[in-house]
């Protein structure tokens, strides 16, 4: 019965597998890229960070054409900057343009982050919306894995292996423009932009029951007004989105990400091991993340998010005092590493981008999902950037780098606990007057 929202959403989420590899690939090719252009622990992070500064102009600006020109256009524009990305990216020799072309992926990263979810929250029905928004999170990891496993696979090839790694992006990002071809605009989009007649068809197909009564509603829900988000009236979803955003980039997650092969070898594994851990990691992240998207929509997104934040604590605390105990200790930081990962893609990685896409109006969503996103990325850019400079200045790096993690993470559960409201099992428009924001 629900084969069609179930289809062009995960034709949607394909932009998640690409955000996902973009983000994993770096992880293989960072330590070949620091020899080969001499780079100082300083211009290493601003290297692996180039695509997160990306990310940043990306999920900024995103929404505004979003907004003005639909959610199907943008989408397959980023698919275009994800093909220019991969190309470029394998085929230079200068650092600078190396930079460049990261810096474009970055960008096709953070716009699909603001408008993948979106327009997956739009044309899901609500009892499915957790799960189908959900599928952009469950890709990105999948991304994770696979880029991962490839760069496990091209690790061997010499000293151009780096760009086999970067360069097979190409491929799923080609895929991506194709099959953008065969969904169709969102129906809110349209409704709201004056084109009821081209919304109708597309709304029956969702399984939509009362067609009239839902397009009502979706006016009704803005009532004509062009709002601009920073005012007293919204500024409870603006809380919850910049709070679960900045939580989930403090927990360290994309510093682990970036130089998982890295911490490997601080932690005393050889070159080969520390290509095929990561390996584990991606995997337990893909498995934890498609349980978590199983339970979603009957647990909600707030039992998840506390669950998580409990085993986060904990792991994070583990691998902290792992790394300040040297020799065996060294050892079951993989174990931890898992430890975290699940307990991450079961809570904070499962709800963050059906939180965002869905707490704000219809009036504001594009410039909420924007907000929500630019604060990931430059919390993202921020950690990524200073984790090898911190790591390499200080023999207690790694300690005092997990330690910071896990203490945010307990912040998080008290912010999760006290302050952040449930969303499960609602339509767009009922949040929205639940969160005292409605028009009428």
């Amino acid at each position: 019965m629900f084969a069609y929202p179930v289809r062009i959403a995960l034709i949607a989420a394909l932009g998640g597998f690409l955000f996902g590899f973009e983000t994993a690939v770096i992880s293989g090719a960072e330590k070949i890229i620091e020899k080969m252009w001499s780079l100082s622990s300083f211009w290493q992070g601003f290297t692996v960070s180039a695509a997160l500064l990306g990310t940043i102009l990306g999920s900024l600006i995103a929404g505004i054409p979003a907004k003005k020109y639909g959610r199907k256009k943008v989408l397959r524009v980023i698919s275009v900057f994800f093909i220019v990305a991969a190309i470029g990216c394998c085929s230079v020799s200068a650092w600078v343009f190396f930079i460049l072309f990261r810096f474009i992926g970055g960008i096709a990263v953070g716009a699909s982050s603001v408008v993948g979810p979106m327009y997956i929250s739009e044309i899901a029905p609500a009892h499915l919306r957790g799960r189908l928004a959900g599928s952009f999170q469950v890709n990105i990891v999948a991304g994770i894995f696979v880029a991962y496993l490839t760069n496990f696979l091209f690790v061997g090839l010499g000293e151009n292996a780096w760009r086999w790694m970067l360069g097979i992006m190409v491929v799923p990002s080609v895929l991506f423009w194709f099959l953008l071809r065969t969904i169709p605009e969102s129906p809110r989009w349209l409704i709201l932009n004056g084109r009821d007649a081209e919304a109708e068809p597309v709304m029956r197909k969702l399984q939509e029951k009362n067609v009239a009564a839902a397009i009502q509603e979706i006016r009704d829900s803005v009532k004509g007004h062009q709002e601009a988000l920073f005012q007293r009236r919204y500024s409870k979803p603006i809380l919850y989105a910049v709070l679960l955003a900045m939580f989930n980039q403090l927990s360290g997650i994309n510093a682990i990400l970036y130089y998982a092969p890295r911490i490997f070898e601080m932690a005393g594994f050889n070159k080969s091991d520390a290509y095929l851990q990561p390996i584990y990691i991606g995997a337990a992240n893909l498995f934890f993340t498609l349980l978590a998207m199983s339970v979603i929509d009957r647990f909600g997104r707030k039992k998840l998010l506390l669950i998580g934040s409990a085993g986060m604590i904990l792991f994070l605390g583990l691998t902290a005092f792992a790394f300040d105990s040297g020799g065996s200790g060294n050892k079951l930081i993989l174990v931890y590493l898992i430890g975290f990962i699940a307990f991450f893609a079961f809570s904070q990685g499962a709800v963050i981008w059906v939180f965002i896409s869905e707490i704000f109006p219809n009036a504001v969503r594009s410039q909420g999902g924007s907000l929500g996103s630019f604060t990931h990325w430059i919390m993202a850019a921020i950690i990524s950037w200073t984790f090898p400079v911190i790591v390499e200045g200080s023999a207690r790096g790694g300690f005092w780098s997990f330690t910071f993690y896990s203490l945010m993470m307990l912040v998080q559960l008290v912010f999760v606990w006290r302050v952040l409201p449930e969303t499960k099992g609602r339509s767009l428009e009922e949040i929205q007057k639940e969160l005292g924001i409605a028009w009428w």
